[in-house]
């Protein structure tokens, strides 16, 4: 499949999350994520601003779901997403109702393996269970927590080629990549490259160090973009 660049708009108010998202448009990025942030400060109303403004775009909502999975894809897919996310950790019984939501309303269904004692079983279980991507994740707590104890900080590229060998459906990577890590995960065979707060000067806020934040996202979709298709492992 061809590469495609989704941003994740980690912010708390729409109406910031509509003029990055324009900009984000411009620059040639692909997919919108309505972030977590987004979600608990927003809800259904961000998302539904989001499918408003970008009627033809897909929308990516980063519910982290761990328990009323069918309610909770059902809601977000009335209001305009076009994906919902389940976590790996959840009972397997709200992964299959996340990915039966899916099915009934017309989403598809990205199975997130942030906290898995094994990151490669847990993807794969989550195919197995029905999700059509996985977003193999390393938390931000976690990152920093490690970090704060001396030791290396893990990064999501440490099995990203396990992850992709051991499934047979796209995968993202997310979780402290620094630019030039994120626009090469797709010559670990994962396609989906996700950008975010973890790729600026300012965790809290999308900025970049010559303050040309769109120039900057441009130059990163053409380098992705230009990685031609990504073979999917079997």
């Amino acid at each position: 499949m061809k590469p495609i660049v989704q941003i994740s708009l980690d912010l708390t108010n729409i109406e910031e999350a509509l003029e990055t998202a324009a900009m984000a448009m411009r620059a040639g990025v692909d997919w919108l994520e309505a972030g977590t942030p987004l979600i608990l400060a927003e809800g259904l109303h961000g998302v539904r601003k989001l499918r408003e403004a970008f009627p033809d775009t897909p929308i990516v909502a980063d519910l982290k779901t761990m328990d009323g999975g069918y309610l909770e894809a059902e809601m977000m897919a009335k209001a305009g997403a076009t994906h919902v996310v389940v976590m790996a950790r959840a009972h397997e019984e709200t992964i299959k109702c996340v990915v039966q939501a899916g099915k009934d309303h017309g989403v598809k269904v990205m199975g997130d393996n942030l906290g898995c004692p094994d990151m490669v079983a847990g993807a794969k279980f989550l195919e197995d269970l029905g999700c059509d991507f996985i977003v193999h994740h390393i938390g931000y707590d976690e990152r920093r927590g490690i970090a704060a104890k001396g030791k290396r900080m893990p990064s999501p590229l440490d099995q990203l080629r396990e992850v992709v060998n051991a499934v047979s459906i796209p995968v993202q990577a997310v979780g402290g990549l620094s630019l030039e890590q994120a626009i090469s995960t797709p010559t670990y065979g994962a396609p989906l490259v996700v950008l975010g707060a973890p790729l600026t000067i300012d965790a809290d806020a999308f900025k970049t160090a010559d303050g040309n934040l769109e120039a900057s996202l441009k130059k990163i979709c053409d380098a992705v973009h230009a990685h031609g298709d990504v073979g999917i492992s079997k």
